[in-house]
């Protein structure tokens, strides 16, 4: 990722950190999704993190007695204990203009996560990797989605903006790149079409052509740049006749058919 994109993740990510459930059912399903405090996640060692599980656990009345239950937990506290999954076990990639969220999580639990979210409309997708399980979400609207629904504001905002604003410069480049293959097409047969029209001008068969023929010609030598549908308009015609006309051109000049053909 770029130095912005990680600046923006690190923001994110700090943005749901400094959130401050109001219920004490969501501030223990938050410190669930967590783990246990010093444990062995990676996430331990962010200082961001620390502070949140110190936060968090003085608040509580008293420590969370067994496992998450998720199946008999309200949908605000299933989305605090994602909230905490996220930032202990999350990573959230924005390179290259593709979003990728995955969860690693021992190699039990992947399947187990992966029915959760889905059950919550969130499908995702599951497998071992180096014998760890990883959760993963490759869609950009479900990755936003997620975040929006575990409580990412800003941050989220600007990921949302820059996903839109990457979207409309590849779909401009799209059309800037066809337009200037059209263009070059368009160049290509032009020149092709001047090159036919002097050869036959040269040899005298020009003049024996028909009228509407003749005066395509001297249109496409007054105006070389011009399209088609241009040509047509500046002499009342439709495209389909400047086409034949021009493709009759190239034809008699390439071919050298006998005059009056």
């Amino acid at each position: 990722m770029t130095t912005a994109d990680r600046d923006l993740v690190s923001a994110l990510r700090a943005e749901l950190a400094a959130l401050d459930p109001a219920r004490p059912c969501d501030l223990a399903a938050e410190l669930a999704g967590l783990g246990p405090p010093g444990g062995t996640r990676e996430g331990s060692r962010d200082p961001v993190l620390a502070r949140l599980e110190l936060r968090l656990a003085r608040r509580a009345a008293a420590p969370a007695a067994g496992p998450f239950d998720w199946d008999r937990a309200a949908d605000h506290c299933r989305m605090a204990y994602l909230r905490g999954l996220f930032l202990a076990r999350g990573s959230l990639s924005v390179a290259g203009g593709r979003t990728h969220l995955e969860f690693v999580v021992q190699p039990d639990e992947a399947p187990v996560l992966a029915e959760r979210v889905s059950d919550v409309g969130m499908a995702a997708s599951w497998r071992i990797r180096r014998g760890r399980g990883v959760v993963t979400w490759k869609s950009a609207e479900t990755v936003g989605l997620f975040l929006r629904r575990i409580g990412a504001g800003a941050a989220l905002l600007e990921l949302e903006a820059r996903q839109v604003s990457r979207t409309l410069r590849g779909e401009l480049n799209r059309v800037l790149n066809a337009e200037s293959a059209n263009l070059q097409r368009s160049v290509t047969a032009a020149g092709r079409q001047l090159a036919a029209i002097g050869q036959l001008e040269a040899d005298g068969r020009l003049a024996e052509q028909p009228y509407v023929v003749r005066v395509v010609a001297d249109a496409r030598r007054e105006t070389p740049e011009a399209t088609l549908a241009e040509l047509a308009e500046r002499l009342g015609l439709h495209r389909s006749g400047v086409q034949r006309a021009l493709e009759r051109v190239e034809r008699l000049a390439l071919h050298g058919e006998a005059r009056g053909a």
